[in-house]
């Protein structure tokens, strides 16, 4: 039986030199191990690749069945990668069923591949009709028209609030409410609709539904729960002077990243009054380093660069190991 045909489509890499430098991976850690968390395409995987040695070793991770396709071929060809179907936020039981207890780089391209856009098949954009599906694993987990045919009018109307930061998620919500009670919502363009008649004003250049499908993707994908999983499993398994790098793509992703780079890097103050010596003093885990965006050339190159943010940090040889 021939393996499944995965549909050809463009995907330019975000930031592929920027992250790839930003794992360090010089002479001394080319023999390393690394972690891609997610695959997408497979971009970051190769270049990696090209800058290991024939000792150095990759182990990536995606929920997507055809990404995952893309990374077997690739996989079968470099026997220093293998590829996980599975989040990110299972690297740690991954990473111990393969025998591996620390690595030397990790790097988490967050958001949406442009292939997974551009199908209409997926469910993600509006702006080709298609069934609402949303999931990146349409394996296992419920799809954005079971959940919208059956979540309650506050949970609806709190996830299009705190996901898309969406200020009319009040009307959206029970637009929909209103909308399901004669029908199903079961197309891209049927719920843009339904959003575009519950939105009065929008941002000049902006669709009044893309808040409210992205609070959908992010919840039906648990995307921020698995991010905080996946950081803290990430930098228990960095070994000393290990890089951390994460592209996001909005400022829900980007604040709990910032949030839990800035809190490995902190020191707790003690006490004053109570006799501590220097050396006991606690140290940080992690120093923080380059926090960088997409040229101009780039952006004009890939639109959809533009919102892209590159955090890096290292894990100090100092940190508490947890």
């Amino acid at each position: 039986m021939n393996p499944p045909t995965v549909p050809e489509y463009s995907h330019r890499t975000v930031l592929l030199e920027e992250a790839v430098d930003a794992l360090a991976i010089a002479d001394a850690r080319r023999d390393g191990v690394y972690v891609d968390g997610t695959f997408g395409r497979g971009g970051h995987s190769r270049r990696i690749l090209s800058a290991l040695s024939e000792r150095g070793r990759l182990v990536a991770f995606d929920k997507d069945p055809q990404a995952i396709e893309v990374a077997r071929e690739l996989a079968c060809g470099d026997a220093r990668f293998a590829i996980v179907h599975d989040s990110f936020a299972t690297m740690g039981a991954a990473l111990t069923e393969m025998g591996i207890e620390k690595i030397d780089g990790v790097l988490l391209d967050l958001g949406l591949s442009s292939p997974q856009v551009d199908q209409a098949t997926r469910g993600f954009s509006f702006r080709a009709d298609g069934p609402l599906d949303m999931r990146m694993d349409t394996t296992r987990g419920i799809s954005a028209a079971q959940w919208l045919a059956n979540e309650t009018q506050d949970n609806l109307e709190k996830v299009i609030r705190d996901y898309g930061e969406e200020r009319f998620a009040f009307q959206i919500a029970k637009a929909i409410i209103a909308r399901r009670a004669v029908r199903p919502i079961l197309g891209t363009r049927d719920l843009a609709a339904i959003v575009a008649g519950a939105v009065k004003t929008r941002e000049q250049g902006k669709d009044p539904a893309t808040r409210t499908f992205q609070a959908i993707r992010i919840h039906v994908n648990q995307e921020l729960e698995e991010l905080e999983a996946g950081l803290a499993q990430a930098y228990g398994r960095l070994s000393p002077y290990g890089r951390m790098v994460v592209i996001s793509f909005h400022s829900l992703e980007d604040r709990i990243v910032k949030r839990f780079m800035a809190g490995k890097a902190r020191v707790p103050q003690p006490d004053r009054r109570l006799p501590i010596r220097a050396a006991d003093l606690p140290q940080p885990g992690m120093k923080l380093l380059d926090r960088v965006k997409p040229d101009e050339t780039e952006i004009l190159a890939n639109p959809r660069a533009r919102s892209a943010l590159m955090r890096s940090a290292m894990r100090l040889p100092s940190g508490a190991l947890t």
